[in-house]
């Protein structure tokens, strides 16, 4: 059966949840002030969400929306999929257990540690971290929360858009990393092409890119900077239809300006974002994506877990 992610499907998950999210904030920029020609420039703030990404999200629109088994629930993630799905189960009483490839930042690992979840390494890449997870979930009975290919992690992800419609009703375009979807996707769901959606991801690891040009989820490299959040290898299926109907362009960015992008939003506004999150930044500051005059941007800022900034 085709599952339901349609805009009442979104708008119902938000209502499950409302009490377990945060409503992030919005901050106004001079677009001038980073050489950008838009109309307008707005960043939403997704980073300050529960657990340092949108991630919670579509973690509490998972534990929320169907029994929870005694075995608990487990997940595999480069980072912060783990760390929300920690977060969610800490917050509702049940256990999580999460594994991550040897890929996964430091910081990102220190963190599900650190919200109660048991952490267990499961090979090279993200694909390797699924393969266990879902032999764990086999062998325990625990109840796999996939980081982006499961319809409530894409209607949890949806709220997001609503949000941002909310805040900003607006805005021409809307920019948004992309790994496996669950985000772009999830958001698309929701927008329906009301604004114009603009996919970033780094040119390392080209999942939507690829799959739109193929006409249809395709492996592709999974490298790069942010490969702990935004190289999951292809989308996911569920979220592909809805991105081929509503997604208007699928940009690539170099790492060196993803690096460059995260300097920027620290130097001049003293935001913190980690590479996965900085990247639709870095589509704007490099010229990968160029808005026409006038046009009204938001850039989504999507992620902060990492340990890029020092503290004496």
């Amino acid at each position: 059966m085709t599952p339901d992610l349609s805009r009442d499907a979104i708008a119902r998950t938000r209502n499950r949840i409302a009490a377990h999210i945060r409503h992030t904030p919005v901050f106004h920029a001079n677009p001038a002030d980073f050489g950008v020609s838009a109309g307008s420039l707005a960043f939403k703030l997704e980073f300050m969400q529960h657990s340092g990404s949108f991630k919670a999200r579509g973690a509490f629109a998972s534990l929320t929306g169907q029994p929870v088994p005694k075995a608990g629930v487990v997940a595999a993630s480069g980072g912060n999929h783990g760390a929300a799905v920690a977060y969610a189960a800490r917050a509702l009483g049940h256990r999580a257990t999460i594994f991550v490839p040897a890929i996964t930042s430091p910081a990102k690992a220190e963190r599900i540690r650190a919200l109660g979840a048991e952490l267990i390494i499961g090979g090279e890449r993200y694909q390797d971290a699924l393969a266990a997870s879902e032999a764990f979930a086999e062998k325990t009975g625990a109840r796999q929360i996939h980081a982006f290919d499961q319809p409530e992690t894409l209607l949890g992800q949806g709220t997001l858009g609503a949000e941002i419609a909310e805040d900003l009703p607006g805005i021409d375009t809307l920019l948004v990393a992309t790994g496996g979807g669950g985000l772009i996707g999830g958001i698309a769901a929701w927008f329906e092409s009301r604004v114009k959606l603009v996919s970033v991801e780094p040119v390392l690891a080209p999942t939507l890119h690829d799959a739109l040009a193929a006409g249809a989820p395709v492996d592709a490299p999974a490298g790069g900077i942010a490969a702990d959040s935004l190289a999951p290898k292809r989308v996911g299926d569920l979220m592909f239809p809805i991105a081929s109907r509503h997604v208007a362009k699928a940009v690539l960015v170099p790492d060196e300006a993803i690096r460059a992008a995260q300097i920027t939003l620290w130097d001049k506004l003293r935001l913190v974002a980690e590479p996965g999150g900085a990247a639709a930044m870095a589509a704007l500051l490099s010229g990968a994506y160029k808005p026409a005059a006038g046009e009204r941007v938001c850039v989504l800022l999507c992620g902060a877990n990492t340990n890029a900034v020092q503290f004496g």
